[in-house]
């Protein structure tokens, strides 16, 4: 005997269908973009130089098994998104608490950051290569570049707009400035870390896509 109501039976279904209909949904926009594609591709209505085509992956894919170099690609694009997502993610996490914990320094760099995070960062990608040389290294500076930034504006953003309700109950009890981030500023900010790291992880993949290192993959 189900120790379910029959309301929640029907609600737990309805959860069900909804998933199974979101599933359904996202993958025909995928079959419908793939079809697109390759039919565009196929009637010379876009630059398969440039774009390429569903068939013509599909054909690399296999060649690159048959040489066994994709996965030689695939090892050398992983470890260099896990270097950069790694480093990117302290280096955000570090200098967002320190502008968090002091107003003054955060007055000052905060211009600083928003014009580098506004900067064309691939187009530096030839001095980066004169700077730090056509190697992997290269890749992961880019990478740096272009997730570091705008992962410190949206930490330190989350950390500077923490409910001040908690904050002041806490500083009513003594609480220090670790104490209040442990107790309040981090946990408040769970969501906003998370958010923080997708982007993280989005913008090194970016930063790995210009073509400034010899071991890239596309």
């Amino acid at each position: 005997m189900s120790t379910y109501s029959e309301e929640h039976i029907k609600y737990l279904k309805k959860q069900k269908k909804e998933k199974r209909i979101i599933c359904f949904f996202r993958l025909l926009i995928i079959i419908c973009f793939l079809i697109a594609w390759e039919l565009l591709s196929r009637f010379e209505l876009i630059n398969t130089f440039l774009s390429s085509s569903p068939t013509e992956v599909i054909e690399t894919t296999y060649q690159l098994l048959q040489d066994k170099t994709l996965f030689t690609h695939i090892g050398v694009t992983l470890y260099e998104v896990l270097i950069s997502f790694s480093v990117a993610t302290l280096i955000a996490s570090i200098v967002a608490i320190v502008l968090w914990s002091n107003k003054i320094i955060a007055k000052v760099i905060d211009p600083y950051l928003t014009v580098l995070n506004s900067l064309p960062k691939v187009a530096l990608g030839p001095l980066i290569i004169i700077w730090v040389g056509a190697s992997t290294n290269s890749i992961i500076f880019m990478a740096l570049l272009i997730s570091t930034f705008v992962t410190i504006i949206t930490i330190y953003q989350g950390f500077a707009e923490t409910n001040q309700s908690y904050i002041t109950l806490l500083k009513s009890f003594g609480a220090n400035k670790r104490q209040i981030f442990m107790k309040a500023i981090f946990p408040s900010n769970i969501p906003t870390l998370i958010s923080a790291l997708k982007i993280n992880i989005s913008m090194s993949l970016i930063g790995l896509l210009p073509p400034v290192g010899e071991n890239f993959i596309i």
